[in-house]
């Protein structure tokens, strides 16, 4: 038996009156999709338990079937682990956004955040930012490391690991006065926040993205802080070997702990533009000598947090095409397979963030079932009146289920 996990990152949403109250799931054209649901069926699932931060990688971790309760300790740690950055026992990692906000530059702890992602700002210019921010605010004990875009990580050793910290894609065009990191340790986290300013602001490199009408990456903004978690292997849950295809380095770091493989596809981006089909390629690449793959796609949560229907649509159906098609059709050669499709978490239209709803969950097993005739949507899951919850009980459902 082959497995393929196929995730469409925030593609679940609310009714929207531009689309005469469906969701953007309903109204996108997703054959593909509909024809899994139909063939096969299709569930809720709580991927996001009470109390844990509306994200990827709560949600992440509540698919590969690991309990949060047990293995989460913030969304930087398992960043890290996909940049290869092995934390020490007494380092906390801190995600470091580079964002664009709308601050005075005598007072850079007050005014808007413009944009999450500094006009998602090339990777080669932010490793340039970054590295002059280690060199100007880097010490023994803090360090920075380069990501991917606008996605970097700071590790800082016996750091504030309880100061609470926004993330900066919750408070787009708000001002971000009531965001600032509070708790103990919050002065020295906002102190580096401040510093950062002043260093960006003048930078050649902002300098010349604002020449080009493009968004300076004017600050850094820091969340998401933890410790190394301790996770027992998927092999060692499961007795499977598996491999994970993501350009996020979130979902790749989660990989990392689960001991599976992480597989690089030229072109993906984690954006609107990734390389779809590639991922969708590789994916049936892999299974021809591992048991399970993993494939996600960020797309349509980047499209959310922008407020763009029309991305989403558009990121919705390139999902559905090139992933979820493509893969359907790939898998009939294996003989006994199944597929799953869903959503990680919600990332509504109507709020530009994630919610903790229930997402709709589709499943296809080759051989011994009936199919539900429905089609996938929230409306379509909600219906069946089942619901998995908590979500870290979905993997051993899957596997399991006839």
């Amino acid at each position: 038996m082959k497995y393929a996990i196929l995730i469409g990152d925030g593609m679940a949403d609310y009714p929207l009156p531009e689309l005469q109250e469906r969701t953007p799931l309903e109204a996108a054209h997703t054959p593909n999709m509909d024809a899994l649901a139909a063939k096969g069926h299709i569930i809720q699932a709580k991927t996001i338990p009470d109390g844990y931060p509306a994200g990827s990688d709560v949600a992440g971790l509540s698919i590969m079937g690991y309990d949060p309760q047990d293995s989460y300790t913030g969304r930087a740690p398992l960043e890290a682990a996909s940049l290869g950055i092995r934390l020490r026992v007494q380092e906390i990692a801190f995600r470091c956004n580079l964002v664009t906000l709308d601050v005075a530059p005598d007072n850079p702890l007050e005014g808007k955040m413009l944009d999450f992602a500094a006009g998602h700002i090339s990777s080669p210019e932010a490793h340039k930012l970054i590295a002059d921010l280690n060199l100007h605010l880097g010490s023994s004990t803090i360090s920075f490391y380069p990501g991917v875009s606008y996605r970097h990580i700071m590790c800082w050793a016996n750091g504030p690991e309880k100061v609470n910290c926004t993330p900066p894609h919750d408070i787009i065009s708000k001002s971000i006065k009531k965001y600032l990191p509070k708790g103990r340790g919050d002065s020295n986290v906002r102190a580096l926040m401040a510093n950062s300013h002043a260093i960006l602001s003048a930078h050649p490199i902002n300098r010349r993205r604002i020449e080009q009408g493009k968004a300076p990456a004017n600050s850094i903004w820091l969340w998401g802080q933890g410790r190394a978690p301790q996770m027992p292997s998927f092999k060692e849950k499961y007795s499977l070997t598996g491999s994970i295809i993501s350009a996020v380095d979130l979902v790749k770091g989660i990989g990392k702990y689960a001991g599976l493989d992480i597989i690089k596809v030229p072109g993906a981006t984690g954006y609107l533009d990734t390389n779809y089909l590639g991922k969708a390629q590789a994916a049936l690449a892999e299974l021809e000598d591992k048991d399970i793959v993993l494939v996600h796609v960020e797309a349509p949560d980047e499209a959310s947090h922008m407020g763009s229907l029309a991305e989403k649509l558009t990121a919705i159906e390139r999902f559905d095409s090139q992933v979820v098609g493509v893969i359907m059709q790939g898998m009939q050669k294996f003989g006994e397979y199944k597929v799953m499709v869903l959503a990680d978490h919600a990332t509504p239209l109507s709020l530009r963030t994630h919610s903790r709803d229930p997402v709709p969950v589709a499943i296809y097993n080759s051989i011994g079932e009936e199919g539900s005739g429905r089609k996938y949507s929230e409306k379509e899951a909600i219906a069946t009146g089942e619901c998995i919850d908590p979500g870290c009980g979905l993997m051993e459902y899957f596997l399991a289920e006839a």
